[in-house]
């Protein structure tokens, strides 16, 4: 069985092809600053703005490749129950980590699965991180070892790679907090495969 994999990140293909999932990648385009500023006009909070930008991406692509089974995901920042949008700047990616400085927050991925416009699965998980107090000049030098079309795309920290330095502590499921919950999404393939066995 191969999946959609609705999403440009790199990382997120990775941890399927790391798990033997077969997949390709068919980009949804979806428009996600005007979703977020629309959805935060309702009043949604950071869990229900993941939750909905997975959904709208595999539906999308789900739309245009019938009877394919296609995974959306999205993460998002959340500080005292606020969204923190990604940075369209290396100002503004400054201005993000001072807000995260000393505090604790929540990386909240979202995974959907969408079959034929609908969605047929879907799972939230969401890991705590709290950052060390850094000083500026620290931010600084972590920021200079991003290359900014990373910081743009990705946000404020990498941590698979040196964004991990940045933490007192991080609880959570580390595929999660790269963007994937993968166990979850295993389970539900395997579930998958059973019926359609049973169904043969």
């Amino acid at each position: 069985m191969k999946i959609i994999l609705a999403s440009k990140s790199g990382v997120r293909k990775e941890i399927l092809d790391k798990h033997n999932i077969n997949n390709e990648v068919v980009v949804s385009n979806v428009d996600e600053d005007e979703v977020k500023d629309s959805l935060i006009a309702e009043g949604a909070d950071p869990l229900s703005i993941s939750k909905n930008l997975a959904e709208i991406k595999s539906i999308k692509v789900s739309n245009k490749n019938p009877d394919r089974y296609v995974l959306g995901a999205d993460s998002v920042i959340s500080l005292n129950d606020k969204l923190i949008n990604k940075p369209n700047s290396r100002e503004e990616a400054f201005t993000i980590l001072k807000k995260l400085n000393n505090s604790k927050h929540y990386l909240i991925s979202s995974v959907c699965i969408a079959k034929n416009g609908a969605m047929i699965w879907n799972h939230t998980d969401s890991s705590e991180l709290k950052m060390k107090n850094l000083s500026d000049e620290e931010l600084s030098l972590y920021l200079n070892k991003i290359k900014t079309k990373t910081l743009l795309a990705y946000g404020v920290y990498q941590i698979e790679s040196d964004g991990l330095d940045l933490f007192e502590y991080v609880k959570g499921d580390r595929d999660s907090i790269m963007g994937l919950p993968i166990k979850e999404i295993i389970n539900y393939i395997k579930n998958l495969k059973k019926w359609k066995k049973n169904l043969e």
